[in-house]
């Protein structure tokens, strides 16, 4: 049975990370493995510098207080942690999911998601984490990382999941957005929702020739597939596009084929994350 790995922080997110995992687990006939990691900050008590000019037993009872507070916050942290997955469990129980996995782990997300991912076949988290979920001006620390990492296909969820009905896919004849097309035409997690292939630029021959056949091997794999190549900006024509067509899902590759340095997701889908209120599937 195909895994979705869902990341939750308990984030403003949280509900809509479940939502998006849902309904890619009902599309794959897959089950949902929700993952909380708690920040290794709380494994161990920390043993703070208190060197200076307090005496000696000021010192030993301020030290003593400073490691009670910390696992005083690890408690605090596990606890949560299990209250989170709870509420997972039953968010997915309410959608119809049977198959779910919760698990708490320590660890920084960023730094371990190769590990999960390498057990799952699509990895769902928030576009923002916790310290970031109000402010849409910046992407969630973790997002660059998972995406730059995974060799799975990233669904980064909007705030609040709306049904997929209709989805755009930003088209530029590169490597990862070839990638994508395949995809679309293996697996069924677009069975019923009808395709908009957008090309945005000049729309040369590569461009064009590609466009058609994207068109044709989706059509094939049974698709509903219109194409388009409009010229502009592709930050402005792509969101513009999504909106006109009333598009619930933007598909691209995270970074295009003319992307300078590999370090970063390319500077076109971040502004589409950060502006869009639409979830992005991403490949890499």
């Amino acid at each position: 049975m195909p895994k979705i790995l869902a990341c939750t922080d308990g984030s403003t997110y949280a509900a809509s990370v479940y939502d998006h995992a849902a309904w890619a687990a009902r599309q794959l006939e897959a089950s949902v493995h929700v993952l909380h990691l708690i920040d290794p900050h709380h494994e161990t008590a920390t043993s703070a510098d208190v060197s200076g000019s307090i005496g000696l037993g000021a010192k030993s009872a301020l030290l003593e207080e400073l490691v009670q507070l910390e696992a005083t916050k690890a408690r605090l942290a596990q606890a949560k942690g299990r209250a989170l997955l709870e509420a997972a469990r039953a968010h997915l129980a309410a959608a119809g999911i049977a198959h779910v996995i919760a698990d708490q782990k320590h660890g920084a997300l960023a730094d371990s998601i190769e590990t999960y991912d390498a057990e799952a076949d699509l990895v769902v988290l928030g576009k923002r984490g916790e310290n970031n979920s109000l402010n849409f001006k910046h992407l969630g620390s973790n997002l660059e990382r998972v995406v730059r990492t995974c060799r799975h296909p990233v669904l980064a969820s909007s705030r609040a999941f709306k049904p997929i009905r209709r989805a755009l896919l930003a088209y530029d004849a590169g490597a990862t957005t070839e990638r994508a097309v395949d995809y679309l035409a293996t697996s069924p997690l677009l069975r019923g929702v009808s395709l908009h292939l957008l090309s945005v630029g000049a729309g040369d021959a590569r461009v064009s020739g590609g466009l058609t056949a994207a068109q044709a091997k989706l059509a094939a794999a049974g698709l509903e597939v219109t194409t388009e190549i409009a010229p502009g900006h592709p930050d402005e024509v792509i969101a513009a596009t999504i909106k006109r067509e009333g598009c619930h899902l933007l598909v691209m590759g995270a970074y295009g084929h003319t992307r300078i340095r590999q370090l970063i997701i390319g500077s076109t889908t971040a502004t589409l994350l950060r502006t869009c209120a639409v979830p992005a599937l991403l490949f890499r």
